[in-house]
């Protein structure tokens, strides 16, 4: 087989010269139809004295397989001027990071959380869900055993009080200090570490000789067990479509609003049969099963997904230059200092979260302030026991079930506002009309229960009351929580954590004032107050229904993500480009192995790109060197 080199219109030659270093940057062909390197030597310059090896660079550049030439030796292989600009991992692009070699998730990838199946994200929406329910119901079954600690350690009220504000105090820290870890080594090697930790600190407040004891413990447990608090939306939203999402989220609330519902509930009938420190072993029971079904989660986080699959294929195929757009360039104390400082930057400098932090924690604190007067009326005025008394929580754990399975009718509602024609969803404010109708009705439930608490009103009354305050509370805490996630997009996590952080403080500080304010001014009169407060912060939402679009404008973090999107989907179109180039190329690839494999006399053109040698069949355009016989 020989080949023989046809002349081309022009008579003149030129000889390409590239360094080392350069023609080193060219890259290699693998299997799969990406290009290789080209082992070239300083200067590629062919004319009729040289060594027939020359042949062998054509053949290496068109990677064909191996077969024997014999050319004329008057053959002249000459390499034209090059007009077409260079390929996209030669010397004018970043050769350290070639776009061909970025590892992504292709359209049915197994290996993409959001295509797994059914049955599978179900599992783990319970897993997640009960977990956190597990760490959340530890806040509120120490409700119940205040009494006892009291009685055991001989402390005042308030003192026993500190272990829910403790409590909170350490969900608060965890939420920017141990939350973050989740993105650098993805969120299961989290939730498995700090569920385990966690469960450990249960042991000392069980076995504990002085009320300090207990205290610390239960400050750090919190800071271990924030990450299943504030990391299991995440999950949530790293498994489902966009289209399922509120569904998925209204699913997975259903343990933890209910945890501090059902904590006193577990922890009154525990204390009153078992004793006070039977409540930790309780806990300890509920979670070694918590620990048990989170190790059956796989890891749920794009980023850590993207950074193992990149490093696995440079493990298999050994080469370096497969990555992802998630490899982590800074170090884990530069990322950490990032994770815990931003949510409070947001907080200070957002006007969006000024008043969604004021509304929420608010609500939030009055919610566990509950916690603390429940039992005054429900013990202290109405003579029931400690274990009965946790069934006056009954009421508002219907209307926060009532509020996730209208899950249907309140996405019907927000579906049913116009549509952003960038993204075919409906704009952020429309989830304003759902806080809308949590707003007006949690102050009815409260004002209502505050009228209707103490004898001789029968106790069904302010119980059936706790609906509506349930109700009103749960579209507050889910429908915000999806709006500032609407609105912040991938800082949501951070404008979130700065919730968490200015909620858990007030939600802690509040009920130690519960008993004395309880005290001096009746339920009656503590609950009015708490109502007023309540209606005096109904029209944040509204506002943000009407006039939300125009304030976010304002935003500049808003803006910025804006611009970094316009940035992105140029990218992915380009990306898509390249797609579709790598597979005509490939499709002409499979035409020049059936050409070449065919009797002689048959005509393959090559294209010069840059200084490399790419193949395709007769016909085909772009910048040809020389035709060669077969």
């Amino acid at each position: 087989m020989e080949f023989q080199a046809e002349e081309k219109p022009s008579d003149t030659t030129t000889t390409v010269s590239k360094s080392d270093n350069e023609l080193s940057r060219i890259p290699k062909e693998r299997p799969g139809g990406h290009s290789q390197s080209i082992s070239s030597s300083p200067s590629i310059s062919h004319t009729d004295s040289e060594s027939p090896d020359h042949i062998s660079e054509v053949r290496r550049s068109l990677n064909t397989p191996r077969f024997s030439t014999s050319p004329k030796d008057d053959d002249i292989i000459t390499w034209e001027p090059l007009a077409v600009a260079q390929t996209r991992t030669s010397i004018g692009s970043s050769a350290s990071r070639p776009p061909e070699y970025e590892v992504v998730f292709e359209p049915d990838d197994p290996e993409n959380p959001k295509n797994w199946p059914i049955w599978y994200k179900g599992w783990i929406i319970f897993c997640v869900s009960f977990s956190t329910w597990a760490v959340v119901v530890y806040s509120t079954t120490y409700t119940s055993i205040i009494p006892g600690l009291m009685d055991e350690f001989n402390v005042s009220s308030q003192i026993s009080t500190l272990g829910v504000t403790t409590y909170l105090f350490g969900l608060a820290a965890g939420s920017v200090v141990v939350a973050p870890l989740s993105e650098i080594y993805g969120r299961r090697p989290v939730y498995i570490v700090c569920l385990l930790v966690w469960l450990f600190l249960v042991i000392p407040s069980g076995l504990a000789n002085s009320m300090a004891a207990i205290l610390v413990v239960r400050f750090f447990g919190a800071v271990f067990g924030s990450a299943m608090v504030s990391n299991s939306p995440g999950t949530i939203v790293d498994i489902m479509d966009h289209k399922y999402l509120s569904l998925g989220m209204s699913c997975w609330s259903i343990a933890p609003l209910n945890g501090p519902v059902t904590g006193p509930v577990i922890g009154g009938f525990v204390y009153q049969y078992l004793g006070w420190r039977w409540a930790s072993w309780v806990i300890m029971i509920i979670g070694g099963v918590a620990l048990l079904v989170i190790v059956t989660v796989k890891e749920t986080y794009t980023p850590t997904i993207l950074q193992r699959k990149a490093a696995r294929k440079r493990k298999e195929h050994g080469d370096e230059r497969y990555w992802s757009q998630f490899d982590q360039r800074a170090s884990t104390m530069e990322i950490l200092k990032l994770n815990m400082g931003r949510p409070f930057v947001l907080a200070v400098t957002e006007p969006i979260l000024w008043f969604f932090n004021t509304w929420i924690s608010i609500v939030y604190a009055i919610l566990y302030l509950c916690f603390v007067a429940y039992p005054i009326v429900f013990v202290e005025y109405r003579q029931w026991s400690p274990g009965f008394s946790g069934l006056g929580f009954v009421g508002i754990g219907i209307g926060i079930m009532i509020a996730i399975v209208l899950e249907p009718l309140w996405r019907r509602i927000i579906n049913s506002h116009k549509k952003d024609p960038e993204t075919g969803h409906p704009h952020p404010e429309a989830i304003g009309s759902v806080m809308c109708i949590g707003a007006v009705l949690t102050p009815i439930g409260q004002l209502v229960f505050s009228w209707t608490c103490l004898p001789p009103i029968h106790w069904a009354v302010p119980i059936a009351f706790g609906i509506p305050f349930g109700l009103g509370n749960t579209l507050a805490f889910i429908y915000s929580g999806n709006y500032l996630a609407g609105c912040y997009e991938y800082y949501a996590a951070s404008a979130m954590a700065g919730n968490a952080v200015i909620r858990s403080v007030l939600g802690g500080t509040l009920p130690l004032a519960g008993a004395s304010m309880y005290k001096a001014l009746t339920p009656r009169w503590a609950g009015t107050l708490l109502g007023i407060c309540e209606v005096l912060l109904i029209p944040i939402p509204f506002i943000f229904y009407r006039y939300g679009a125009k304030i976010r404008d304002k935003s500049k973090i808003i803006r910025h993500m804006r611009e970094e999107r316009a940035k992105n989907e140029g990218r992915r179109a380009r990306q898509a480009a390249r797609e579709a180039r790598r597979a005509a190329r490939e499709q002409q690839e499979k035409g020049l192995g059936t050409t070449m494999g065919g009797d002689g006399g048959e005509d393959i053109e090559v294209d010069v790109v840059g200084v490399g040698v790419s193949r395709g069949p007769t016909g085909a355009t772009g910048e040809m060197a020389k035709v060669y016989k077969v």
